[in-house]
């Protein structure tokens, strides 16, 4: 968070992070072309649409109190052109890749908490949070079928620490912004995985990663990389 922004955040560092989506970066070494977002949520979203990247109020933002004093039309905008620079990114960065590749898969990753109550208090009820979410709502679903299907068996066929990851699909997130903008530029030749993992991988209260399962994720996901290829050739 820029200087400026952090002097009228309300939130102090511990309690931003814990909206995060933290150790992300851990997992991109599988694919050579990276994305890692360092500017916090708080300040701008990326993940959002334009009109709500900024969060205003408590209710943008899980109902926290977000600053000290509203932020100045000119510093939105500030915040906003970052927010129009991110997307021209990433239109130049697909735009280079689809004319070198006819089809492109992209790995969106986020993590989500399951101990809102309190780090004391039992997590969330499994039935409604898997480990790993798999957000296909923002795509034509029947257009890259196959792909995702592969991609969620590979993932759950994957021996994680001597077990299975419980991995489903739209339970909890359906895909953000971001995955919604790529498939309105890029729809039959990108698809998106919005990826959320749970953190069960860490404390979400201490921001205490487990660093076995951190990197056992990232085995995971690259587990499945040889089946998307696979997938990709069929097309």
């Amino acid at each position: 968070m820029r200087k400026e922004v952090a002097r009228i955040c309300a939130l102090n560092e511990i309690e931003r992070f814990h909206e995060e989506d933290p150790f992300t970066e851990e997992w991109t070494p599988i694919a050579d072309t990276r994305i890692i977002i360092y500017r916090s949520r708080f300040e701008v979203d990326l993940n959002r649409p334009r009109q709500k990247a900024v969060y205003l109020e408590p209710k943008d933002a899980w109902g926290l109190q977000i600053w000290k004093s509203r932020p100045s039309p000119k510093m939105i905008n500030q915040i906003l052109k970052e927010y129009d620079a991110f997307y021209n990114e990433i239109k130049r960065i697909l735009t280079d890749l689809r004319h070198r590749f006819k089809h492109l898969v992209v790995f969106d990753l986020h993590t989500y908490n399951h101990r809102r109550a309190g780090p004391k208090t039992p997590p969330a009820d499994k039935r409604i949070n898997p480990e790993v979410n798999i957000g296909t709502g923002t795509m034509d679903r029947n257009l890259w079928a196959p792909l995702v299907d592969r991609f969620i068996t590979d993932l759950r066929a994957f021996s994680f620490l001597g077990r299975q990851l419980d991995v489903r699909e739209n339970i909890k997130f359906m895909g953000g912004h971001m995955a919604r903008w790529i498939h309105s530029h890029f729809s039959e030749s990108v698809c998106v995985l919005s990826i959320e993992f749970k953190k069960f991988f860490m404390d979400e209260w201490t921001n205490e990663p487990d660093p076995i399962q951190l990197n056992e994720i990232r085995q995971a996901l690259q587990f499945t990389v040889p089946g998307i290829l696979e997938e990709l050739e069929k097309k």
